[in-house]
């Protein structure tokens, strides 16, 4: 049996050492300070990678909105938030990744496997903390099976796969300190 002089000690304990905390926690693993934080702003990401569907950069700066607004308390504003992220597409690749060759036919080898590549380089700034700035590219890549399937038939879906894994990674890299 706890006695209460123990149990009142021991609150007391985990309570200053809670206190003196200034991070806050979230489900989502941000460690964002919202008492000094409130605000984000995401300029429009365009695509300079020559490749890729038209909207591709419109697409990339919507999807990263709404990720940041879903996973964190922030307001989105226009322009001048406390966090700032802006950049371009600067890759858009479709390479074979497999060839597939029929030994009882005189047709050449065929790509068995290809695979597009996304490139995004990000500028991040925290007008709180100037240590927390980065600018880095982020990559990712989908593979389709071009004997079963057209580009056509799966870009946009893949497009989006790629952009899905590219903006959790900006976000773990940038407000969850990962």
């Amino acid at each position: 049996m706890i006695s209460t002089k123990f149990a009142a000690t021991w609150a007391c304990l985990v309570f200053l050492l809670t206190a003196g905390c200034k991070i806050e926690y979230s489900f989502t693993g941000t460690t964002i300070d919202y008492n000094v934080t409130q605000t984000f702003s995401v300029a429009n990401f365009f695509n300079d990678s020559g490749g890729g569907p038209a909207n591709m950069g419109q697409l990339f700066t919507e999807e990263l909105k709404d990720y940041f607004q879903r996973n964190t308390q922030l307001e989105l504003i226009q322009n001048g938030g406390d966090l700032q992220l802006s950049g371009a597409i600067t890759k858009y690749t479709i390479t074979p990744q497999a060839t597939v060759s029929n030994p009882n036919s005189n047709q050449p080898d065929r790509a068995g496997q290809m695979r597009i590549t996304i490139g995004v380089e990000v500028d991040f700034v925290n007008l709180n903390n100037e240590e927390e700035n980065s600018k880095r590219p982020y990559s990712f890549f989908q593979d389709y099976d071009p004997r079963t399937t057209s580009l056509l038939q799966v870009e946009t879906e893949l497009v989006e796969v790629i952009f899905e894994n590219i903006i959790q990674d900006v976000f773990t890299s940038t407000v969850a300190n990962w």
